[in-house]
């Protein structure tokens, strides 16, 4: 019987979340109080040296300062660690070294023997001049770095915030791509506001740095010569030395992580890392041959170390020959690619690919060279803030996410062109002039004024382009004044209400499904799929949206639908048998609670002759003789524009036989047109029968 073994790959961030990290912070607290033998304080000191050459070795290969996210709080730890090894260093020097220079561990000794090397004042003057480097110089600069970062990257939080925004209206961004640059953003923010903190850990570790100097220094001489008596020459000479080892012990690791600190918080995003980065911006012949020739000049100045300058000189010339040759052979590469491309271009003008006949875009606008500056690059532009507007109400109405609109220019179409599309079918198409108004008269108003006279797209009403210049003169003339992006905007909401039903999928029905669930999950799992299948709620939420039924209330639609079932109806049918239970959505858009609802009705004979023809039709329907039909709708159409003239809508009240059919014909004609069965209108709201439409049509 043979067993075999797997390696298991060493994980080291698995080992370091298990008990490394935990362990060493509570040895970092159990060192400031407990002593530590000397072979302890030189494996302390050692694993300090290790971090900090970790620390920046990393920052030094960070390609953008947020890979190193982690660096604010390893500076904490590492800042900790300094000041824990130098409380228990100076336990160790005040209290054991009187015995001699080792007192203290190999590492501290032979730091400070390197640096004194038989002179006390010089490794003193070595090691300020190290803690005025690292504290005014790189923690300083670092810090005020950190501080503007931090500034800058809050105060632009908000724009970026709307970047987005307008990148996900304008179809260019997917709501999953957006999450993850709205995390990527507060992670930023996040990490620049630690470091703006952070930073203040090196600069008190080196104050704290020279007070422990001195403080060693002082007491150990005072201990030294008053207890152990040592001689005041003895006294300085072990003191000093184990003062300035241990100094420079805790010193190096943290002008190291002050160096890392300066790094990080000086770099920016790029795709390489610092040498990268730095190597391919300085690599410059024009920049590299000046220096060759100035050091070549300074080279023979007589009194100068000539030979020197000379080789400088050299070295710097054929830096500069070899970036040359470097830039002539990428320009020749570049201008071959480019022929490469245009011959591929040529080859390949006949193939289409998937890509030229897809765009899965519900909604898209698309748009004219001429009306192109309408969406720039300006986040807050005029089209892209008001397509938001239109969507957030549109969905606020009829209770489901409308899909972002896609807006893209078209080269086909003329420059103050625009067509709007659901799916891949035009659904809408005008002409907008960017730089003009738009001026449609009052009601006193007929005086006719200069500019380009159209119709208005969405109402189909006489209207003006006209100057700005012009614009206060039209208003005093009785015209009401639109802006260009108004008019696209609701030319746009217009055919979203209209193919509202178009818009909506089974994953959005299943989203708004696990919405309801968090507060009614018994209801969503009797109902769906249990009794009715998801792409028949679907079928269902899309004829209530065909006739602008909002469709908020999905808790109420699932209540009804199960007693609707034992009828074996079809889509159409369950949808209309669903009405009368939503109905009151639709009315409260129309006419306010307080105020009587409006309503245009059939006289009996008028509404007896339609049942009639409906019933004699059969499965077609209601068919009308297109005489009758045009006199109908004419009818209709006059009398609900008066009550529009006045801002009212009118609603048109039929018996339940007939409503599907006829709201199908007059939709097809009166586009904002309600259609209600008198079945559908609440018992506890006031009614005015503002015309009664007759067989005399």
């Amino acid at each position: 019987m043979s067993s075999s073994t797997q390696a298991v790959p060493f994980n080291f961030p698995e080992l370091l979340k298990g008990g490394i990290l935990p362990l060493g912070i509570l040895a970092i607290v159990a060192m400031m109080v407990l002593p530590l033998p000397a072979f302890l304080l030189d494996l302390f000191f050692v694993s300090n040296i290790l971090v900090s050459l970790l620390v920046l070795m990393v920052a030094m290969h960070t390609n953008r300062p947020l890979d190193f996210s982690s660096f604010p709080s390893l500076l904490l730890i590492a800042t900790i660690l300094r000041l824990a090894l130098n409380v228990a260093s100076t336990r160790v020097v005040l209290s054991k070294g009187h015995t001699g220079t080792d007192a203290a561990g190999k590492v501290i000794e032979a730091f400070g023997n390197f640096v004194i090397a038989g002179n006390f004042a010089v490794g003193i003057f070595v090691f300020v001049i190290l803690v005025i480097i690292n504290l005014v110089v790189i923690t300083k600069g670092a810090g005020r770095v950190s501080e503007v970062t931090a500034r800058f990257t809050l105060d632009a939080m908000p724009g970026k915030q709307m970047a987005i925004d307008a990148d996900i209206n304008a179809g260019i961004l997917t709501p999953e791509e957006a999450t993850l640059r709205r995390e990527e953003l507060t992670t930023e923010a996040d990490f620049y506001g630690s470091m703006d903190g952070a930073s203040k850990f090196v600069k008190g570790d080196a104050i704290a740095g020279i007070l422990i100097l001195v403080i060693n220094i002082v007491g150990g001489l005072i201990i030294g010569i008053t207890q152990f008596d040592l001689s005041a020459g003895v006294a300085a000479e072990t003191y000093t030395l184990l003062s300035i080892g241990d100094g420079l012990v805790a010193q190096i690791p943290s002008l190291l992580l002050a160096i890392a600190t300066a790094i990080i918080v000086t770099r920016v995003s790029a795709t390489g890392d610092m040498a990268d980065h730095i190597g391919k911006q300085v690599s410059l012949s024009r920049a590299w041959l000046p220096v060759s020739a100035v050091l070549l000049l300074i080279g023979f100045v007589p009194g100068m170390p000539n030979l020197l300058f000379l080789g400088a000189a050299f070295i710097a010339a054929m830096v500069g020959y070899f970036t040359q040759q470097r830039e002539k052979l990428e320009s020749t590469q570049g201008e071959m690619g480019e022929n490469s491309d245009e011959e591929d271009g040529e080859d390949n003008q006949h193939s289409i690919s998937l890509k030229d006949v897809t765009d899965y875009s519900p909604v898209s606008i698309q748009l004219g060279y001429g009306l192109v500056e309408m969406v720039a690059d300006d986040v807050s532009g005029p089209l892209i803030t008001r397509v938001t507007g239109i969507r957030r109400q549109i969905s606020k109405t009829l209770g489901f996410v409308v899909p972002a609109v896609r807006i893209r220019d078209d080269l086909t179409l003329e420059a103050n062109q625009y067509r709007i599309r659901i799916g891949q079918t035009i659904v809408g198409e005008d002409k907008i002039f960017p730089d003009r108004k738009l001026a449609i008269p009052g009601d006193d108003s007929n005086v006719k004024i200069a500019g380009v006279e159209v119709k208005d797209p969405s109402f189909g009403l006489d209207a003006f382009w006209i100057l700005p210049a012009n614009v206060s003169d039209a208003e005093n003339k009785g015209y009401v004044i639109i802006n260009p992006e108004s008019v696209m905007a609701t030319h746009l909401s217009q055919v979203v209400y209209k193919h509202a039903g178009e818009l909506i999928g089974q994953d959005d029905v299943q989203e708004l499904l696990d919405n309801l669930a968090q507060t009614s999950p018994n209801l969503v799992q009797s109902v769906v799929p249990k009794l009715v299948p998801l792409h028949t709620l679907t079928g269902i939420l899309r004829e209530l949206l065909n006739e602008r039924v909002p469709i908020s209330d999905l808790k109420r639609i699932l209540e009804v639908l199960p007693s609707l079932l034992a009828k074996n109806l079809s889509i159409v049918e369950t949808a209309e048998a669903i009405r009368p239970a939503l109905a009151g959505l639709l009315i409260q858009q129309v006419a306010p609670l307080n105020e009587a609802l409006p309503i245009i009705t059939f006289d009996s004979e008028l509404e007896h002759m339609l049942i009639t023809m409906s019933r004699q039709s059969g499965e077609e329907g209601l068919v009308l003789d297109s005489t009758l039909a045009k006199k109908l709708l004419q009818s209709i159409s006059e009398t609900s524009q008066k009550f529009s003239a006045d801002g009212k809508q009118a609603v048109l009240v039929v018996s339940p036989e007939i409503r599907r059919q006829l709201s199908h014909i007059t939709r097809q004609h009166i586009d904002d047109l309600l259609v209600l069965a008198f079945t559908e209108l609440p018992e506890h709201r006031k009614i005015n029968i503002v015309a009664t439409i007759s067989n005399d049509v």
